[in-house]
């Protein structure tokens, strides 16, 4: 077994190797919603280092944008950091980057979010809020049906992310919202 960092130290980690805003932006709010699918799930005991794999997923991403999930792995380990850790992080590339396939349920909820927050952080913004807190099923789904609108995020993984753990796709974008409404104010003063 490795370290399992403090949140100030993935933070001091994730900024050593990202600083532009949307980067710190994206992670803080998986943090969040990785914090939220925690205790949602049943795992509220597991709640800090669910949180600790989604400020880290994509470490690498800034600095290493074609080697992302491989250069983290890396990095992770050069700091002796726990193999779940890196594993988990990692596995959100599967089918893109890497052959790690997410197992485990903290694994699938990461796989299956990270592209979600960008669909759904790009749909709040076209709102007068600006915010995901009056923000409905029905917004989301619509842009999602618009490949090009946020053409970044992949509906395929999105998708498959769904399938994986076992949910519509309604309601995986349901709860994601109830998630980043939760964690909205963690990442405004970043």
């Amino acid at each position: 077994m490795g370290i399992i960092p403090t949140r100030e130290q993935a933070w001091e980690l994730l900024t050593e190797y990202n600083s532009e805003h949307f980067h710190l932006k994206h992670a803080v709010t998986v943090e969040g919603v990785m914090r939220w699918f925690a205790r949602d799930l049943g795992y509220g005991d597991e709640e800090d280092f669910w949180g600790i794999v989604g400020l880290l997923h994509d470490l690498d991403f800034e600095k290493y944008p074609d080697q992302h999930c491989v250069k983290s792995q890396e990095i992770l380990r050069g700091r002796g950091i726990d193999e779940r850790i890196v594993r988990a992080t990692a596995s959100h590339g599967y089918g893109l980057t890497v052959d790690i396939a997410p197992e485990h349920t903290m694994e699938k909820v990461l796989y299956a979010t990270d592209e979600l927050t960008g669909l759904i952080g790009a749909t709040a913004l076209m709102r007068p809020s600006r915010s995901v807190s009056d923000l409905e099923l029905k917004s989301v789904r619509k842009k999602f049906k618009t490949p090009s609108f946020a053409a970044g995020c992949s509906r395929e993984v999105i998708t498959a992310g769904a399938e994986m753990l076992g949910w519509s796709l309604d309601d995986l974008i349901s709860k994601t919202i109830l998630a980043m409404r939760d964690c909205e104010d963690a990442y405004e003063n970043i």
